[in-house]
């Protein structure tokens, strides 16, 4: 966070343009270079702009800047002061070799060394007038000293309130009274296409911006690979958010927090038109958790998930691509004692229908352990109901999460498998229960590497039949018609996923 965000306050401030250099600019876009000499750009001819377009876009204006000026006074900058590694020393164990005894700290051996400062900034958004500020876990985390700064300009003191890094939210508290809060949006009611406005601090630098945009997409899965346990959910726009707007507001069209700004997607480390924000109906559950007591607890069904697609609806025995598969089931775990089987298809949660395997983990996570739910389960195409008592999310445990992994055989699907032998397992820290035929080569371009299959992954089923061997795999692909997709089940890395592989028309 705090070296990428400098870095690019650093390169903001290179890029900046002198006014008077602005002026010439201006003055160089309305000429051109030609044969003759300079000359004035080419006037062209235009209707007139009529009373009904000028009337609709000054609405509009006049509507953004009512939002933008209600808004603004409860976003924050944050700056932040932690404490970073250690600095080594440049004296070596062997440059000290032959000093007598009590000298080598002298030389550096010995001596405590001085931790890094690291600085960083960020934004938060005040919601409540007690000085309660909601941000991301990522702006504060590590922090020996946070600085708020309002948007009166006053600059005050913050104190970390709670932290939960499974949705990378945080509660940070300043010493105020009367402070201008935000009012909470049902960020469930987004749709495609909405009007919605970012606030914060890009690059640190700039702070108090405002930009607009629309929903670009909801329901959005957790893109990170570090832990699939991460709730998705997240909300995609297309509204500017760059490095330092992490932890500000993104607002509907009445001004209520719908969503916290925490990260993007981008080649460049700048916006690219793909920002993401954690919806209201997470934010607020856990800020009030957090403010309560310091900390959230997350619900836990110990289940990894695929989507309903329509590539492997039809395994399943669906009429439509909506729910969510379930791809593995840890022992013991709530879903395990539950009955809930490898293979259900999830439909809904308490009586709300479950559209994807993102959709379920979001409400799961927000779940208060303890607490009975009722799943409407599709098990081989019938319907079942399971009653569910919710386990509390720990560290090392699984969290109902979505999963992708792949595998397959050469020829038409280009890969080749071999037994699933104990100096094998040993390599691939396969469990002992865990049978099948493992991956031992990927032909580069097949349909099994188009399905991501790798290396060392475990192919538990084809086709919703096991496979203990390398030889049973093999028999169950050729007794798969040609030209028809094949589900196979794979374990990679300690998760299992369905993968529908598309086999190629011919051998090869």
């Amino acid at each position: 966070m705090s070296p990428i965000t400098n870095k690019l306050v650093a390169k903001a401030k290179k890029l900046a343009v002198p006014a008077a250099l602005a002026g010439s600019f201006a003055l160089g876009a309305a000429l051109f270079v030609g044969s003759g000499g300079v000359h004035a750009a080419a006037a062209f001819s235009a209707s007139p702009i009529d009373d009904n377009s000028v009337s609709a876009l000054t609405a509009l204006d006049h509507a953004m800047e009512t939002v933008a000026a209600r808004v603004t006074p409860a976003v924050v900058n944050i700056a932040v002061t932690s404490k970073g590694g250690h600095e080594t020393s440049d004296n070596s164990d062997n440059q000290l070799q032959g000093l007598p005894p009590g000298f080598a700290q002298f030389f550096g051996q010995g001596m405590p060394q001085q931790p890094q400062i690291e600085h960083g900034i960020g934004s938060g958004v005040i919601i409540s007038p007690d000085g309660y500020i909601v941000t991301n876990n990522h702006v504060v985390d590590g922090a020996t000293e946070i600085k708020v700064t309002l948007n009166d300009r006053r600059v005050l003191s913050g104190k970390v309130i709670g932290t939960d890094k499974l949705t990378d939210l945080a509660v940070v508290k300043v010493n105020a009274t009367n402070l201008p809060s935000i009012a909470w949006g049902d960020s469930s009611k987004l749709h495609p296409g909405q009007t919605v406005l970012a606030f914060g601090s890009p690059f640190g630098y700039f702070q108090f911006s405002v930009t607009r945009g629309i929903v670009s997409a909801v329901d959005r899965p957790n893109p990170y690979s570090d832990d699939p346990r991460k709730p998705g959910g997240f909300i995609q726009t297309d509204a500017a958010i760059n490095p330092g707007n992490s932890g500000g507001a993104l607002v509907n069209s009445h001004g209520e927090l719908v969503g916290i700004n925490t990260f993007i997607i981008s080649n460049s480390g700048s916006f690219a038109g793909a920002g993401f924000a954690i919806p209201s109906q997470i934010v607020r559950s856990t800020a009030e958790q957090l403010m309560k007591n310091g900390h959230v607890d997350h619900g836990y069904l110990g289940i990894s998930l695929n989507d309903v697609t329509p590539a492997n609806a039809h395994f399943f025995n669906l009429k439509d691509a909506s729910g969510a598969i379930v791809s593995q089931v840890t022992p013991n775990s709530p879903a395990s004692k539950g009955g809930v089987h490898r293979g259900d298809v999830i439909t809904s949660i308490n009586g709300q229908k479950v559209v994807n395997g993102s959709a379920l983990q979001v409400a799961v996570s927000q779940i208060t352990p303890g607490s009975n739910i009722s799943l409407g389960v599709l098990r081989d195409g019938k319907p079942t109901t399971l009653n569910i008592t919710v386990g509390q999310f720990q560290k090392n445990t699984d969290l109902a999460d979505n999963g992708d992994s792949g595998s397959q055989k050469r020829g038409k699907l280009g890969l080749g498998v071999s037994d699933l032998t104990s100096d094998v397992r040993q390599q691939i820290n396969a469990p002992d229960q865990l049978n099948g035929a493992v991956v031992q080569n990927v032909r580069p371009g097949s349909p099994a590497d188009d399905a991501g299959l790798q290396p060392g992954d475990v192919i538990l089923e084809v086709n919703r039949h096991p496979v203990a061997s390398a030889s049973q795999f093999v028999d169950q692909v050729h007794q798969n018609p040609d030209g028809k997709d094949l589900l196979l089940l794979v374990w990679s890395k300690g998760n299992s996923s369905y993968r529908t592989i598309h086999p190629a028309e011919q051998n090869g």
